[in-house]
């Protein structure tokens, strides 16, 4: 009975160490217990999920880039809310993977606060993309006049400039300078444990944060694009009673009112998708991230122009190279 009484307590020991993230220290954190069948599942879910993010949206940025049909400043806008989103997949999602499947930060301290805000600047930044393209749409379709005037290639690449600059510098700011842990030192110290990465927020910031970065231009973005459909469905209206006195020209006028219809639509999935993701699921970080996930896809379902391009891309990449200028895209 001794021998069985100092025998256990070490092998009690020893089972406790194999699920904590550092055995060694006492104020690790425990480590998640998953059977080896489910993290190999959710490992191999989670590096297709990575890989469609990259490679989707790196698509979308060669197709863009390639072909001079798609060079709009719409699709400028879409390519630099491509550009984020493929670099969320690659220098975020790969590191949050091993943290959400381990249950541990292995990297310390500062790389975890170089993650966080990284993770808080594509967030930012893919928000603030999609308001841009909505007043984008919305001056295309509301004041069609003066559009062309108004949005032009370098004015798109200021606003796309100062949401690149602005993302990162905010992110950068609250992650490092600690604003938003002030008066949580105390309950930090309480929870804190060695292989942890969390981003706290005092009641301040909880409040200014997700109001700044998200509620505002997401209401922004809502009443942009109701108005949107309102003109659209008062154009579809006026064009169906006089299509049947409209001459050649005027059908090509009406396809091109269709053209962008079809385009608010599209973009009004990804904000929709965009906003579905990160209000109802903000807990579960993944399914914020599949946001950035579905974007090349719902672009690649229903936006024919880049379902052409993907095409194009993906058959030269097979078969060789091909002479985008034979291509026309209608």
């Amino acid at each position: 009975m001794k021998l069985l009484n100092t025998h256990f307590p070490t092998t009690d020991i020893y089972f406790e160490n194999m699920f904590l993230c550092y055995p060694l220290l006492p104020n690790s954190c425990p480590k998640l217990h998953r059977l080896t069948v489910v993290k190999v599942a959710i490992y191999i879910l989670m590096v297709l999920m990575i890989l469609t993010t990259v490679f989707g949206n790196l698509l979308i940025i060669i197709s863009i880039s390639h072909f001079k049909q798609l060079q709009s400043p719409t699709h400028l806008i879409v390519r630099s809310l491509a550009s984020s989103d493929c670099l969320l997949g690659s220098l975020v999602m790969p590191y949050s993977m091993v943290r959400s499947v381990e249950g541990c930060w292995y990297l310390g301290d500062f790389v975890c606060k170089v993650h966080s805000s990284l993770d808080m600047r594509f967030c930012i930044s893919s928000i603030l993309h999609l308001s841009l393209i909505s007043v984008d749409r919305y001056m295309a379709i509301c004041d069609p006049l003066r559009y062309r005037m108004r949005v032009t290639d370098k004015t798109v690449a200021v606003f796309i400039t100062f949401i690149w600059l602005f993302s990162i510098l905010y992110s950068f700011f609250i992650v490092f300078s600690g604003v938003n842990k002030m008066g949580l030192e105390s309950f930090i110290l309480q929870v804190y444990c060695v292989g942890s990465c969390v981003l706290f927020f005092n009641k301040q910031w909880g409040i200014i944060c997700p109001i700044l970065t998200f509620f505002l231009p997401g209401t922004i973005m809502s009443s942009l694009y109701m108005k949107i459909f309102y003109v659209a469905q008062k154009h579809a209206k006026m064009m169906s009673e006089r299509v049947t006195v409209m001459a050649a020209g005027g059908l090509k006028s009406q396809s091109s009112v269709h053209r962008e219809r079809k385009a608010a639509k599209t973009l009004a999935i990804v904000m929709g998708v965009f906003l579905f993701y990160w209000l109802v699921f903000d807990a579960l970080v993944w399914f914020g991230y599949f946001n950035s996930t579905c974007n090349p896809l719902i672009y690649g379902f229903f936006y024919s122009r880049f379902q052409k391009a993907f095409k194009i891309l993906i058959s030269s990449s097979i078969y060789g190279f091909i002479d985008s200028s034979t291509f026309t895209f209608e």
